[in-house]
């Protein structure tokens, strides 16, 4: 028996679900992480994408990627507001937000993470960000007046971390603003 094998989408390990495929693109779960591995998705002209809790996903029954699913798990970005903005702005509902100095605005913000986690679930993103920071989590734990943007090549939808739950909220990145120019 191969050690690693492609079938209908999906990465074998060992016997293990490791990952799926995505256009010329495959997303491992990243315990599996290894030369070996890597060096197999390279002839294979796919280029890796290490993300945690694929394994769980597929053993779930989740289908995912190249085997048709349903739901594809978006990348996140977690937008934590700068350190020299007015200390009032830190930490305050979006009610708060909105009166006191308008709309979040990107300018004020900077990323604290951008890749994917095992989830699009925005709650599930929350404990994740407060109790066990994904590798490359640069800031503190998610809390009021942070913004999850959760987005994938059809765009991206922004989310103000609220005294209870979320909000959905119109925010756009510099980078975006700029390339929304018109042409002829």
């Amino acid at each position: 028996m191969p050690g690693i094998l492609l079938k209908n989408g999906l990465i074998s390990y060992y016997g293990n679900p490791a990952g799926y495929t995505e256009n010329e693109k495959a997303v491992v779960d990243s315990i599996f992480r290894n030369d070996e591995l890597s060096g197999w998705l390279k002839s294979r002209s796919l280029t890796p994408q290490w993300t945690d809790g694929v394994m769980e996903r597929l053993l779930a029954g989740e289908r995912l990627g190249g085997m048709g699913a349903a739901s594809q798990l978006k990348n996140v970005r977690i937008w934590q507001l700068k350190p020299d903005v007015d200390i009032l702005m830190k930490f305050i509902s979006y009610e708060e937000m909105v009166r006191q100095f308008g709309e979040p605005t990107p300018e004020n913000y900077r990323v604290a993470y951008d890749g994917q986690l095992d989830t699009n679930d925005l709650e599930a993103i929350y404990a994740r960000c407060n109790m066990n920071h994904p590798p490359g989590y640069n800031g503190h734990s998610l809390f009021m007046s942070d913004v999850v943007e959760l987005y994938d090549a059809q765009g991206s939808e922004y989310h103000y971390c609220d005294r209870f739950g979320f909000q959905k909220i119109n925010f756009e990145s510099p980078d975006q603003t700029q390339t929304m120019g018109m042409s002829m």
